[in-house]
């Protein structure tokens, strides 16, 4: 398997691949507004051209492919371009990251795909809290879908939860107890500054060495696992065998490890979470069409990578200009890219 590294060793490894900027939910943290300027449609990548460019991710060494959004249920036959991915066996592990309020429907269709793993998002289990975040009233959706994707079989069931400051802190060990329940591994995102009409402030950010006192105090001495690996989250043990992650890129960068990029639904590829630009793949794939002239484009821009955005972040936080970086309002709603939900989280 051949190996892109950019300009500080960092492997081209993992693919986030959203599917639409479209979502049936608005959380506050995300997709705080109700309008946005939404992907002209026309520009949306075609399934075809999905797996295309995968292949050509794939090619350079790519063996990790998540799908996302927006809320990628959303895209109408998902299943179809599951299949489609399944054929490409340089993909090893084939995941999907979802709110859960459709997978009660798709469950079965997607693991009869081959969809190989499934994270769904819940930040809080107390109905009303989640229906303020959301602006929607479909919390036991999502319940019936993490019930739906341990009924039809997934392994490795992760539950993703935004941990916020003065909304769900008072939550953290219920929701551990809910994975438990679920067979489900809950893994505490700290809120990031990603866009800007999300209201973020750092006052608001529950951070990891938080997040572990208040477990530590309720369950005990808390062991980190040990594990040679590039994922986002640093998993650890409590006494009972349970284990947690933590992703903690606010207060803790792991910028020096990462290996993933993002391609949003209309073939802008994004080599940072923070990135402010990212460069056109769409355009050459419908001009030219070949893989050669997509993996020679990939290949030029990845090595000359030096995205370290949530580093930069954290250096400008230590001079008190770390809010200074969110983008206007104005600005997201003329351009579509900029908030994290159409270039996938």
């Amino acid at each position: 398997m051949p190996t892109v590294n950019d300009t500080f060793g960092r492997p081209l490894r993992s693919l986030r691949l959203s599917v639409t900027d479209r979502c049936n939910l608005r959380c506050k943290y995300c997709m705080p507004e109700e309008d946005y300027a939404w992907l002209p449609r026309e520009t949306v990548l075609s399934f075809e051209e999905m797996a295309l460019l995968t292949q050509a991710f794939t090619g350079l060494g790519v063996d990790k492919v998540r799908i996302t959004g927006g809320e990628p249920l959303l895209r109408r036959n998902l299943p179809l371009l599951i299949r489609m991915l399944r054929q490409n066996h340089q993909i090893k592990d084939l995941a999907l990251t979802t709110n859960g309020i459709l997978m009660a429907e798709q469950a079965e269709l997607l693991y009869e795909a081959g969809l190989d793993r499934v994270t769904v998002s819940l930040d809080t289990l107390r109905p009303e809290r989640f229906r303020a975040l959301t602006r929607r009233d479909l919390f036991h959706q999502v319940l019936e879908g993490i019930d739906a994707v341990n009924r039809t079989g997934f392994p490795n069931l992760k539950i993703d939860t935004v941990a916020m400051k003065g909304f769900n802190d008072d939550e953290i060990v219920s929701l551990i107890e809910y994975g438990k329940a679920v067979k489900g591994e809950v893994r505490f995102i700290e809120y990031m500054d990603v866009g800007g009409a999300t209201d973020w402030s750092m006052s608001k950010v529950l951070s990891q060495a938080e997040i572990l006192q208040i477990l530590t105090k309720h369950y005990g001495p808390i062991t980190p696992i040990r594990e040679d690996s590039s994922a986002p989250a640093q998993r650890f043990s409590l006494p009972d065998g349970t284990i947690f992650g933590i992703i903690a890129s606010t207060t803790v960068p792991f910028c020096a490890t990462c290996d993933r990029s993002r391609l949003t639904a209309d073939g802008m590829w994004y080599l940072c979470l923070y990135a402010k630009q990212g460069f056109d793949l769409r355009v050459p794939l419908r001009r030219d069409g070949t893989l050669e002239t997509i993996q020679a484009l990939i290949t030029s821009v990845w090595e000359a990578r030096r995205d370290r955005g949530a580093e930069q972040r954290k250096a400008l936080e230590e001079e008190g200009l770390r809010d200074l970086q969110l983008i206007d309002v104005s600005r997201l709603r003329e351009d579509p890219h900029l908030e994290m939900h159409a270039r996938g989280g």
